[in-house]
């Protein structure tokens, strides 16, 4: 019937802000520490993850900000430069291979 709503189109006109959860590989080895972790700390698997990850890149905060400013700092505002950044390949290894016409 028109005009009529069944909720079958519900899913489509409905927007989902909840993040969604993915898994993780780890070895079984990895596995095993996250368990005993998570179980004598009284929290979950995940929950331990996340709280370990947080930690670890605060610890490496100052050397993750040393990559990104190595990595800007290879950006000079050409064309070549930014393919060869996203590329992961220098200016002389683009060049090599036929380099990057750029924008008149």
């Amino acid at each position: 019937m028109p005009g009529s709503f069944d909720g079958r189109d519900a899913a489509m006109t409905t927007t989902d802000h909840t993040p969604r959860q993915v898994a993780v590989k780890v070895s079984a080895e990895g596995d095993k520490l996250i368990t005993s972790g998570a179980n004598y700390l009284h929290m979950t698997k995940k929950d331990l993850v996340e709280v370990a990850v947080q930690f670890y890149l605060d610890a490496h905060r100052e050397k993750m900000q040393a990559g990104m400013r190595e990595l800007l700092s290879q950006l000079d505002g050409t064309r070549a430069s930014r393919v060869a950044l996203l590329a992961g390949m220098t200016r002389e290894e683009l060049d090599s291979v036929g380099g990057i016409e750029e924008d008149e």
